[in-house]
């Protein structure tokens, strides 16, 4: 009988936390702000910061173009940022990982190989 009151305890833990996770991210959408666009100013921010500090050097021509492309859009094209080259996987992981932090899901993220 005490599992059983364990497993309940650890159920309605489960459901107050998923409860709370929804809460504060219509709390979020709801505070007057354009929130896709509090998500690219964001994204905008970490890239400038990221390539402040690695630079720019083996970012091909077409990953730039593209990669501004998305930033010009108001980050809303579909993902067609391609990393082909190692500074360039290297920057997309840097921006995932900058963007969980700063709140954003993955799936905001520009970055697909389509081929």
């Amino acid at each position: 009988m005490r599992r059983r009151g364990f497993s309940v305890l650890a159920g309605v833990l489960a459901v107050s936390f998923v409860v709370g996770l929804s809460t504060a991210a219509l709390a979020q959408a709801r505070g007057g702000e354009n929130w896709p666009a509090v998500k690219c100013e964001r994204y905008r921010k970490a890239y400038d910061e990221a390539t402040r500090r690695f630079g720019t050097k083996g970012l091909g021509p077409e990953f730039l173009a593209r990669h501004d492309a998305f930033m010009a859009s108001g980050c809303q094209t579909a993902p067609d940022v391609c990393p082909r080259s190692i500074e360039e996987l290297n920057l997309a992981n840097i921006m995932v990982m900058a963007g969980m932090n700063a709140g954003m899901a993955s799936t905001f993220m520009p970055f697909a190989c389509r081929k």
